[in-house]
């Protein structure tokens, strides 16, 4: 089972200040480097009036900083709003930093207000994507190319190259995957992984194997989840209201998990977010099996760090002990979900 922490560094008004919130990021990622966690998930989005993060190679850097073996997945960066040659070079400078540890995970975004700040076209999204991941492969050689008639040289050179993982949520983004990064995302829905994986195959690539089966992209532990429910209400209904805004503004409706109507009820029924005791996460890992992913999300919205570091020790004391562990650092990044659409 793979352990991943999840931060999109949301700081409504409802939860704490974003200084706080960064400053228990960066400590509650060495709490878990120190655990033998295996990844961070950094999402990335643009002019959120919550502050959700615009930075994740900026914010990889500094838990680099604080940490030895945790690896760092972006999830998703928003390659087409980038200089492809800009984006090479801080890549190489994170991986550097990080002694590594940085996984680049692509997508190519769907807001229309953050591809009007940059002065970029939606509709160009997943030409940028690919020619984004052609230019990469050639900067991070260190040798002199030429790119649209510009002379380039990348440095300093990152050493391993990032591995590059695209994001997506169809079966051409599975296809397309396959063809032109190192690796997919898992999707939400299962039934997506087997046109991912059946094209790997027939273009030769190494099997990425059955489908890692995810949990939920919000997990919190409590010895009173009811209690832990009222508490944290508010900021799983501003994160689901705001991605519900987002897909309004994409795509004119509500789509996808956020097409319902967003009431605590819903949002307690839904199985992407959910509390357990410790005995109810360990049966809920146990269900999930070995190949597998746990995602802890434990700032969600501007969750009180100490409310969350209550959570984390409980985690620390009652579940992680019990748990079946195979670092994915001796595996093929798979994949983790992103932090947020």
């Amino acid at each position: 089972m793979e352990l991943v922490l999840s931060y999109d560094m949301r700081a409504p008004a409802i939860g704490a200040p974003a200084g706080e919130l960064y400053a228990a990021a960066l400590d509650q990622v060495a709490w878990a480097d120190a655990l033998g966690f295996d990844s961070v998930g950094l999402g990335e989005h643009h002019g959120s009036p919550d502050g959700y993060n615009p930075s994740p190679l900026v914010l990889a850097a500094a838990m680099g900083a604080r940490t030895r073996r945790i690896l760092f997945r972006t999830a998703v960066l928003l390659a087409p709003l980038y200089d492809p040659i800009k984006l090479a070079e801080d890549a190489a400078v994170t991986q550097l930093a990080t002694n590594g540890r940085l996984i680049l995970g692509l997508g190519g975004g769907y807001r229309p207000s953050e591809f009007e700040t940059f002065g970029r076209r939606l509709e160009d999204r997943w030409q940028a994507i690919g020619e984004t991941i052609e230019l990469l492969r050639l900067a991070w050689t260190g040798e002199p190319f030429a790119w649209k008639g510009r002379r380039c040289r990348i440095t300093p050179k990152p050493d391993p190259a990032p591995p590059i993982l695209l994001g997506g949520g169809s079966a051409a983004a599975a296809r397309r995957a396959a063809r032109i990064a190192d690796g997919w995302f898992p999707p939400l829905d299962p039934r997506l992984w087997p046109p991912y994986r059946e094209a790997c195959l027939a273009l030769g690539k190494p099997d990425p194997g059955d489908y890692p089966r995810q949990g939920p992209i919000f997990l919190w532990i409590s010895k009173e989840p009811e209690r832990a429910w009222d508490r944290l209400m508010p900021h799983v209904l501003h994160q689901l209201r705001s991605y519900s805004e987002w897909t309004v503004e994409a795509f004119g409706r509500p789509a996808g998990p956020y097409a319902q109507d967003l009431t605590a009820e819903t949002a307690r029924q839904s199985s992407a977010y959910q509390v357990h005791t410790p005995e109810g996460a360990l049966a809920l890992a146990e269900e999930l099996g070995d190949h597998s992913v746990l995602y802890l999300n434990p700032l969600l919205a501007g969750v009180e760090p100490a409310f969350s570091w209550e959570m984390l020790q409980l985690f620390e004391r009652e579940v992680l002990p019990h748990l079946a562990r195979t670092r994915a650092a001796e595996r093929s990044p798979a994949g983790d979900r992103a932090a947020g659409p």
